[in-house]
């Protein structure tokens, strides 16, 4: 699940992103080609094969399309194809959208019924204090249940270029926390962390039921 479709459409426009519904749609219109392009690019030099899914609100509120949706992305596994989701922003509005790509993604992994989500932030983790005004805060290595403590940790969204923040990142981990899969807040700036995280080493934060393990 990957975001960046409105910002490179801004930058492919030269201009600054949008504060305007039609603004965002149309940055969206011309970002999600230069999204998938630098996609396509990367996966390809691997021989990977990637696909563009976008999808709304309705995909996964009414039945008849979530099925729909489950089929796609289902097949597309089978096949060996790397979906890339993104809410389809360019039709999306304010009133009846996911919102943000934390959520989707979760979403997503309750709807292909994952074993495991891994959420990349500009964080290392989850910390009980916001790390950018407090140097002494503490990382929480592991989380099993998001209560009005673990809610209260969470701060607002750091950046003008996405969606989304902590608060957005626990609603994601409790979504997967209900639908029984677990979720790993690492650091994107050190996606190599995610091998470290199936190995069981303690990094970023691992939300998971009590009583699981990723084994």
């Amino acid at each position: 699940v990957s975001s960046g479709a409105i910002a490179l459409g801004a930058g492919k426009l030269g201009i600054r992103r949008p504060k305007d519904l039609p603004g965002r749609q149309a940055c969206a219109a011309v970002g999600q080609c230069e999204l998938m392009y630098v996609y396509d690019k990367l996966f390809g030099q691997y021989n990977h094969t990637v696909s563009q899914v976008l999808m709304t609100y309705e995909d996964v509120d009414q039945p008849v399309r979530r099925q729909n949706a489950v089929n796609t992305l289902e097949t597309l596994i089978r096949m060996g194809v790397i979906p890339i989701v993104n809410e389809n922003d360019t039709v999306s509005t304010e009133e009846v959208s996911i919102g943000d790509n934390d959520t989707l993604s979760a979403i997503v992994g309750r709807l292909v019924k994952a074993d495991l989500l891994f959420l990349l932030s500009d964080i290392d983790g989850l910390y009980d204090q916001p790390p950018k005004d407090h140097p002494q805060a503490h990382l929480i290595p592991v989380v099993h249940a998001i209560t009005p403590q673990i809610e209260q940790m969470a701060g607002g969204s750091g950046s003008d270029r996405g969606t989304g923040g902590m608060v957005t990142k626990l609603s994601a981990a409790k979504i997967a926390l209900e639908s029984g899969f677990a979720m790993s807040l690492i650091n994107g700036d050190r996606p190599e962390s995610m091998y470290q995280v199936l190995k069981g080493d303690p990094v970023g934060t691992l939300f998971i039921q009590e009583g699981k393990d990723l084994r």
